[in-house]
């Protein structure tokens, strides 16, 4: 039994100091022997709950997952600072220097910053100046730097987005959707369905659609149809 002071109100420290109780010997099996790679889904299964309460406009739903998502980052920060690779500390850091090097209208004073106002500007700073902090130079490093992790229809319609912008735009036309649609009706294979799931994201981002939120809702609106 680990003795910890019970109050009303905790902060980010006493998270630190329970889990390192719970990773130590004596602390909690668990916890002891998991891995990045065991809690992964993990990871990903509070990131959604959270979502969930977004999507619910639900703030008691939010407040816990994000703790639970919070809970995660602190777990893995723990699990490399064993590994002797970094600490939350070190997260944190590089958080803070991210926010103010991609927030020069801010925190610079560089005269070029001066008259961004709009959230357009912003946002096009962010990217320029990610771009530049990763050393992506070429068309093909922008997109390979799209996480692999992301749901497939997300990832579809951010890498389309970025072939668009530089002016590599896939055909998503009426006639080309038509074909893709054909081809598949034909063959009936994953490749097929593949460049017609890639055209419909194209498609999807040309017209302002976000290609996840529909295919969400429309699950939604099918499942309660059932009912």
């Amino acid at each position: 039994m680990v003795e910890f002071e019970r109050k009303e109100k905790y902060d980010f420290n006493d998270l630190r100091k329970i889990m390192r109780i719970l990773r130590s010997p004596g602390g909690c099996p668990w916890d002891i022997e998991q891995t990045h790679q065991s809690i992964r889904n993990d990871f990903l299964e509070e990131a959604y709950e959270a979502i969930e309460g977004i999507d619910k406009d639900d703030p008691v739903i939010l407040r816990e997952e994000l703790g639970d998502v919070l809970l995660q980052v602190v777990f893995h920060s723990d699990i490399s600072e064993e590994n002797g690779d970094f600490t939350v500390d070190d997260v944190i850091t590089d958080l803070c220097k991210k926010l103010i090097i991609r927030h020069p209208h801010v925190f610079s004073t560089e005269e070029k910053y001066k008259d961004v106002k709009t959230p357009e500007q912003v946002l096009q700073n962010w990217n320029e100046i990610k771009k530049e902090t990763k050393g992506q130079k070429t068309e093909k490093e922008e997109l390979s730097g799209i996480s692999r992790a992301l749901p497939s229809l997300y990832r579809a319609q951010k890498s389309a987005k970025k072939m668009r912008k530089a002016d590599h735009a896939v055909v998503c036309d009426n006639k080309t959707l038509k074909a893709r649609l054909k081809d598949f009706t034909d063959r009936s294979d994953i490749d097929t369905l593949g460049e017609l799931l890639f055209t419909v994201c194209a498609a999807a981002d040309r017209a302002g659609i976000n290609a996840e939120e529909a295919l969400y809702k429309k699950t939604e609106e099918k499942i309660y149809e059932v009912g």
